[in-house]
């Protein structure tokens, strides 16, 4: 099959062609109907779920925030706005609460500093057209970076099309922003600078504080996207001069569908609301805020502090475990992110000659996700990893496997057993493995198309 210059056929051994997927499929992507009768196919059947190894996904609810929330869902159902009657000041009390013992007490904020949403891309999108619509007339300049939550990069191209110049930073190789670079971007029409705290897909940790104190020396509003981040490692809006915060309950064992957003008193930071209503939330957010949910945001926080050193020794172990079981025993793999400035229980590997795709298909017993962002129509390696340089192939071959607070050893221990048996699965029917046994280098190879 080769030639003398070692040009192969594309029909044979292309790279995206050889990769079989579960249940017959070949190809780099099954078709979405394919995939929804696998989905179908594996929700009718009568067994066991899988293992859930997915927590930068979603979280399950901690049962102690659930029986915080029940009594609002049932008893106390008032509106928390209502101002003359004892439904909505016990409702309003439960409300306020969270927000100043619990929320509040978490980040170091003043209480009248946090507003409640729907969750970590309403506060991003109200942080980012807020602070450009109300500060554009006289600035018209945004900063951001390349491996930004989805949220925040279409808000900012959102604000493009209105005409706001928007410059999107470069990571370095590890993905950390290069601090010396972002602060030669800043420039006098800069009104705001926005970087997630910790990244969703590959865990990687940025200098938050560095980067405050940058923007505060430019006199330049600092966001921060701390879905990810909040409940799991200290933050301080004071210590790290963050002025927007997004916060998010379903990442930190709270409920589904509510969130937070710090917005900075002193310095005043100042928004443009996203709707407009009943003025709620000191204007900002108009419409009437669901006490169940507040009330198990607040738990959630409150939780949070409490066990976060906890919690974070015990992923840290976890997640070492992990790691160490299977780089022991498959060569070629590749951790993605900077090791040592990262959260822990987001782990991003890198599994060389092996789909990413296929490997999460073939770990059907456990719940995990692709580095890959999959559509139905093409398989296009994450932006995120092409941020950080990552090769296409090892980008396609990525999986992201997230550890939290009720992951156990035995599902560590199974998780790493079973990846490292279909990993050696699938290795051995790949042609580019064996060649690679063969001492042969790919990248020499010219691939030809027919």
């Amino acid at each position: 099959m080769l030639s003398s210059s070692r040009t192969v056929s594309s029909r044979l051994l292309k790279p995206s062609s050889w990769f079989p997927l579960w249940l017959g499929c070949e190809g780099r992507a099954a078709s979405s109907v394919q995939k929804e009768l696998i989905k179908k196919h594996e929700l009718d059947k009568d067994e066991l779920r899988p293992l859930y190894m997915d927590f930068q996904a979603t979280t399950p609810m901690d049962p102690r925030v659930l029986d915080a929330m029940l009594p609002y869902q049932v008893n106390f159902y008032g509106n928390p706005h209502s101002r003359t009657h004892a439904y909505g000041w016990e409702s309003e009390s439960a409300m306020e609460n969270a927000r100043e013992q619990q929320v509040a007490n978490l980040i170091g904020a003043d209480p009248r500093e946090i507003i409640f949403t729907s969750g970590a891309t309403e506060s991003n999108n109200m942080a980012l057209k807020g602070v450009a619509r109300f500060y554009k007339t006289k600035k018209h300049h945004i900063i951001t970076t390349q491996t930004e939550h989805k949220c925040v990069l279409d808000s900012c191209r959102v604000l493009e099309a209105e005409g706001f110049k928007v410059t999107y930073l470069p990571v370095q190789r590890n993905g950390l922003l290069n601090l010396e670079l972002l602060e030669a971007s800043i420039c006098p029409e800069t009104s705001l600078v926005s970087v997630m705290t910790v990244n969703n897909e590959i865990g990687v940790k940025q200098p938050i504080k560095e980067i405050g104190k940058i923007c505060r020396s430019k006199g330049v509003f600092f966001h921060t996207d701390a879905a990810q981040a909040v409940g799991k490692i200290p933050i301080s809006v004071s210590d790290y001069n963050i002025d927007l915060m997004s916060i998010s309950a379903h990442k930190i064992y709270g409920p589904k569908g509510v969130g937070a957003l710090y917005v900075r008193r002193r310095p005043r930071v100042r928004l443009e609301p996203l709707q407009s209503g009943g003025g709620q939330e000191r204007g900002l957010r108009s419409g009437t805020v669901p006490t169940p949910l507040a009330v198990g945001l607040g738990a959630a926080c409150r939780i949070a502090q409490q066990e976060m050193e906890y919690d974070h020794r015990r992923v840290s172990m976890l997640a070492n475990r992990l790691v160490q079981k299977i780089i022991s025993e498959i060569p070629d793999v590749i951790m993605n992110g900077d090791p040592e400035q990262r959260y822990p229980g987001c782990i991003n590997l890198s599994f060389a000659y092996v789909e990413g795709e296929s490997l999460l298909m073939a770990l059907k017993d456990v719940a995990l996700s692709s580095g890959s962002a999959c559509t139905s129509a093409s398989l296009e390696p994450s932006y995120v990893l092409r941020a950080i340089g990552a090769d296409e192939d090892l980008a396609h071959s990525s999986i992201r496997f997230g550890i939290g607070r009720f992951t156990t050893e035995k599902e560590v221990d199974y998780t790493a057993e079973k990846c490292i048996q279909q990993v050696r699965r699938l290795r051995e029917m790949s042609p580019l493995w064996e060649m690679v046994q063969e001492g042969i280098d790919l990248k020499s190879i010219k691939w030809t198309q027919h």
